[in-house]
């Protein structure tokens, strides 16, 4: 099997691959990456790859990349080629032709632009296999995007490797000096130029809570993508002109996730459009109390609503009575805590989503 992944930085997908490379020879999977820019990421692939290739690509569709991606495929005798973009799945498909190799393509989320939508018209019909990780995903396509989901298609979870979650060290609470006796809330997201994640109503919600409750912090880790840097000035603004400059953490991007997301009391995931939800189902593992957006992807991440507290997308107000009824109610954080934990170790574990890959794999080879 080959993964070609055009670069390794921090992203769902990425994390995703990374999982299943760690795991994939446990899984009875050989597992060649192929990436064009490398990234944050590549030495841990570079660690459990069976074989690591690094092809550049100076184009946007690339003859030279096509041509060297299609040489490993037939030297190394390659049956099936995952991608998890577009892109990337352009260049798989172009050098797979005549190979024997069958590619699959998995789809992650939001399709944010008309390159990337034409370029999904024409690949779903003619990769193999296209899977979909979340059903609210697969009905997006269809309903919001225009595209065809239901092509040689299905739903494939994302996993998550338990063992990446384990947390040594410190408390992350001392290095930004927050009590222990403070109720710290946190998301894990990305500030992007397309409408995808919301922290702009996570922030007027804290606004709200902070109000009234002097013991409360808010976390916000991830990076700001080229052309959201008026969303990210917009949450710095709705912490300053409420005095919460001292409560309001702006982290960027860490490499330490896993110890931010223990050291939090309450995890939100505030968002207009999701493919699944992987930080908030990391949380869940990790026994953390969640406070999520009401869409399809995120009530199949929380079992219709079982595992997680809900509130309408962009309710600032309805988002923050649900922060201050956890804040009010530590029973009730700790049995949110415990049901999340046990719905997601259920349904997203890394294991569950090779045996699924190994058998799509397996039938794939067969079609």
């Amino acid at each position: 099997m080959l993964y070609y992944l055009d670069s390794l930085n921090v992203g769902g997908s990425e994390i995703l691959a990374l999982d299943v490379c760690r795991n994939a020879r446990a899984s009875g999977i050989d597992l060649t990456v192929v990436t064009s820019k490398g990234g944050e990421l590549e030495a841990e692939f570079k660690e459990c790859a069976a074989e690591f290739i690094r092809i550049p690509r100076r184009l946007p569709i690339d003859p030279g990349l096509v041509r060297r991606l299609r040489s490993v495929i037939l030297k190394k005798d390659i049956a099936i080629v995952h991608a998890h973009q577009a892109v990337e799945a352009v260049h798989a498909f172009l050098a797979s032709r005549g190979t024997g190799a069958k590619v699959v393509l998995t789809h992650h989320g939001f399709v944010a632009d008309a390159k990337n939508k034409l370029a999904l018209r024409f690949l779903i019909p003619r990769v193999e296999r296209n899977l979909f990780v979340s059903e609210g995903l697969r009905e997006w396509y269809t309903n919001k995007a225009g595209l065809d989901a239901d092509t040689r298609s299905e739903v494939l979870y994302n996993g998550i490797d338990m063992k990446r979650l384990a947390c040594v060290g410190p408390s992350f609470r001392a290095e930004i000096g927050i009590s222990s006796h403070a109720i710290l809330f946190g998301m894990i997201a990305n500030f992007y130029n397309a409408p995808r994640k919301d922290q702009k109503t996570l922030c007027e919600a804290f606004a709200e809570l902070a109000a009234v409750r002097s013991d409360c912090h808010l976390l916000l880790v991830g990076s700001t993508e080229d052309g959201a840097e008026e969303r990210f000035a917009e949450c710095v603004k709705i912490a300053n002109d409420n005095g919460l400059t001292g409560r309001v953490h702006f982290l960027g991007r860490r490499k330490d996730v896993p110890a931010i997301i223990d050291s939090l009391d309450v995890f939100v995931l505030s968002s207009l459009h999701e493919g699944l939800g992987i930080a908030a189902i990391e949380a869940m593992l990790q026994g953390i109390p969640c406070i999520l957006s009401d869409i399809a992807p995120l009530r199949e991440v929380s079992g219709d609503g079982q595992a997680a507290e809900m509130f309408r997308p962009g309710d600032a107000h309805g988002l923050a009575e649900s922060m201050r009824r956890l804040c009010d109610d530590r029973p009730r954080r700790t049995e949110l805590g415990e049901r999340g934990h046990v719905y997601a170790k259920d349904h997203f574990r890394i294991e569950m989503h090779l045996a699924g890959l190994v058998k799509i794999y397996n039938e794939t080879q067969s079609a």
